[in-house]
């Protein structure tokens, strides 16, 4: 219960501040200075986008679909012949300059349909609506744009947050198998040196028992078989013995990990505790973009 609270209030914390962060596009008619000049035309406000993308996709906008270039002169541009049709099916001429204050791109924009008439309410509602909305859909698309970036930077911090908690579940998992098979095998070593232990006792009786028959032996052939009988138990008893010692390395080499793989079990779940709070906050930043993007689409 505690964990859940605990991950709300992040997700609260991280969320609030995208959402807050959303501003509206703004596409109002003004009098705007070209040259020594007022003009009648539209102040353009792009919320959050960076100043020298706008600027390069503003001018491609408005080359696009015809020969004309737009021409630079003191931060003023200047396009003759522009392509228009949503505003007006012959070329236009467009004044415009983008200023960068900030938090915002604000673009100042005049349309000349035919010389020295522009797109005013003197227009018309219909010509004024129509470059209001292409405007507003540079604007948006701006916007939009932007808004992709940072839900994309958001999306990877998941990504990678995901990521690190699966490497922590597979470790985890590494560490329960390596315990579960280390002690399958203390069972199976344990198994063989209670019968090499059985066998050494055995062996270690025969040989005193030998040793004590040889010896009320007298000297010659018989003696010496005996001595080598001896001899060949004393090598089985020390192979026994090296097994024994292999087996029982491989007892404490397998305790030892095991009690590591125990120790790093609980570490490795307390990190995936953090990870998951973590992740909760994340999904919510990257949800709180998405509802941002979602409502600048429908400006």
């Amino acid at each position: 219960m505690k964990r859940t609270i605990f991950i709300s209030c992040l997700a609260m914390m991280f969320a609030a501040p995208s959402l807050m962060s959303q501003k509206p596009i703004k596409v109002l008619e003004d009098s705007v200075q070209i040259g020594n000049w007022l003009y009648p035309g539209f102040n353009v406000t792009i919320p959050e986008a960076d100043y020298d993308n706008t600027l390069k996709n503003w001018v491609k906008l408005q080359e696009t679909g015809t020969k004309s270039k737009v021409q630079t002169e003191n931060d003023e541009m200047t396009i003759f012949g522009a392509n228009g049709r949503e505003i007006s099916p012959t070329p236009l001429n467009i004044y415009s300059r983008l200023v960068n204050e900030d938090t915002v791109s604000r673009l100042l924009a005049c349309i000349e349909i035919k010389k020295d008439q522009y797109v005013e309410p003197a227009a018309g509602d219909i010509q004024l609506t129509s470059a209001r909305n292409f405007l507003k859909e540079f604007a948006k698309s701006q916007y939009i744009e932007v808004i992709k970036g940072q839900l994309d930077t958001e999306e990877k911090i998941l990504r990678d947050l995901n990521r690190e908690l699966s490497s922590l579940q597979s470790s985890k998992a590494r560490s329960q198998k390596t315990a579960k098979n280390k002690r399958g095998t203390i069972n199976n070593e344990q198994e063989k040196l209670q019968v090499r232990h059985n066998e050494l006792g055995m062996l270690s009786n025969e040989i005193i028992n030998k040793n004590n028959e040889m010896m009320n032996m007298p000297i010659g052939a018989g003696r010496d078989a005996m001595a080598s009988q001896v001899k060949e138990l004393e090598k089985r008893r020390k192979k026994l013995q090296k097994e024994i010692s292999r087996s029982e390395n491989k007892i404490n080499k397998a305790r030892s990990a095991i009690n590591q793989a125990d120790r790093s079990i609980p570490r490795n779940e307390n990190e995936q505790d953090v990870l998951k709070s973590k992740i909760d906050a994340q999904q919510a930043v990257v949800q709180s973009y998405i509802d941002k993007l979602n409502t600048v689409k429908l400006y």
